[in-house]
């Protein structure tokens, strides 16, 4: 995604990146998901990580996305 106007905010488990979008969602935020695995499954071939997913926005809403990001990512360690 060289030359992007996507940022990666997020690497990490379905269920997480799931919370993740539904917040992002609830303030206007319409993020790009990369899923590996799920390609690779479409295409006949596996991935090395299942179930982890990437999550990218574009770059005039990272100020608006990181904080809910490390919201949820403490929440989760806490």
């Amino acid at each position: 995604m060289s030359e992007s106007e996507y940022i990666k905010i997020y690497t990490g488990s379905f269920i997480i990146t799931n919370l993740i979008i539904t917040r992002l969602e609830e303030i206007g935020i319409s993020p790009v998901i990369k899923d590996e695995t799920e390609s690779g499954r479409l295409a006949g071939f596996g991935a090395s990580i299942p179930g982890s997913q990437e999550l990218y926005v574009r770059e005039d809403q990272l100020d608006r996305s990181v904080p809910i990001v490390e919201e949820i990512r403490s929440s989760m360690s806490a």
